[in-house]
């Protein structure tokens, strides 16, 4: 499928998939260096090395970031990739030695099939070794294969989440995103604000609104409190930017989470947006301009998340619920 994070030059992704255990991870690499940028909105979050990425630090350049299931034990791919990385002579250079610079940040799946089977450091480099600039494969794979959304009725009424990317050109610069779906809230067409996935009805024939819901009479009779979920995504871009800039960028990335995700960030949310600026394009950047491509290419990464996702676990996919959905960009 074209239009992936891929497509940025300078950028190679990579995942481990565990389809029995229901978790995976996904690493995108950035070999030349990168300059990051991280916004984090979600009231639960599971991140590693975050601050480094933020204005006034002092790293400016980064070599990969892994996202994974398995809850905070899943920060351990971090070392994994850090590993391969090392292997390769790519890292910041200390010495006589390289330290590869990783930021992570996790989704909760625990037992969505079992708790027992997490990502660690093997998986970690695993993926990191399969990294590549081809298309980025979509739905049950890598950090998404054990995403679910819709969670407001419990997870029995969820729908399979999943991972999604899309990119876009503007005036030369390339924009792309990839984001892991395992939200609390409805993924919804921003057009017209239809659900696309979110918490099935009993009977399974259309999805709750979870925005009307939690505003109902019904809420605290149904709610399900548990914090089990996040989305998480990465935007990158060519384009050469500041390390405020590449923050800036982030927090438009956000935006697209918001126009995709009713609602998000949630107190039950860990939601993160990481960007990062390559600079490989020199064509001139107008930041209005690449903050919106962001919240574009975001909002359909994460729908393309949820469609592309197969059912898993005993828990159906949208198309299932839905079987008239199409993807359509």
């Amino acid at each position: 499928m074209p239009n992936s994070i891929s497509d940025v030059a300078g950028i190679k992704v990579g995942h481990y998939t565990n389809q029995d255990a229901g978790t995976g991870c996904t690493v995108i690499l950035c070999p030349d260096g990168a300059v990051p940028g991280v916004d984090v909105r979600g009231s639960a979050p599971g991140t590693h090395e975050t601050d480094l990425m933020r204005p006034g630090h002092m790293i400016r350049n980064i070599h990969g970031i892994a996202l994974s299931g398995g809850s905070a034990f899943g920060l351990e791919t971090a070392s994994g990739v850090m590993g391969y990385l090392e292997e390769n002579g790519i890292g910041f250079p200390a010495g006589p030695s390289v330290v590869p610079i990783v930021p992570a940040a996790i989704i909760f799946d625990l037992g969505f099939i079992t708790h027992k089977i997490r990502p660690g450091k093997h998986e970690g480099y695993q993926a990191a070794s399969t990294a590549n600039n081809r298309s980025v494969d979509q739905g049950n794979i890598g950090a998404g294969t054990g995403a679910t959304v819709g969670k407001i009725l419990g997870m029995k009424n969820a729908t399979k989440g999943g991972l999604g990317t899309y990119s876009l050109n503007i005036n030369g610069i390339t924009v792309g995103a990839l984001a892991i779906v395992n939200a609390f809230g409805d993924v919804v067409n921003p057009d017209t604000g239809s659900i696309i996935a979110g918490p099935r009805m009993d009977n399974n024939q259309g999805f709750v609104n979870t925005t009307e819901f939690i505003t109902s009479s019904n809420y605290h009779d149904r709610a399900n409190p548990n914090p089990t979920n996040t989305t998480l995504v990465v935007v990158a871009t060519d384009a050469i930017l500041t390390k405020e800039e590449t923050n800036k960028l982030a927090q438009n990335g956000q935006n697209g989470l918001s126009l995709a995700i009713r609602p998000s960030h949630t107190t039950g949310d860990g939601d993160v947006v990481f960007a990062l600026s390559t600079g490989k394009s020199k064509k001139d950047v107008d930041m209005r301009q690449l903050g919106v491509a962001a919240s574009v290419a975001v909002s359909n990464a994460i729908i393309r998340g949820v469609l592309y996702a197969k059912s898993l676990g005993g828990l159906p996919s949208a198309l299932d619920v839905n079987p008239q959905l199409r993807i359509t960009k």
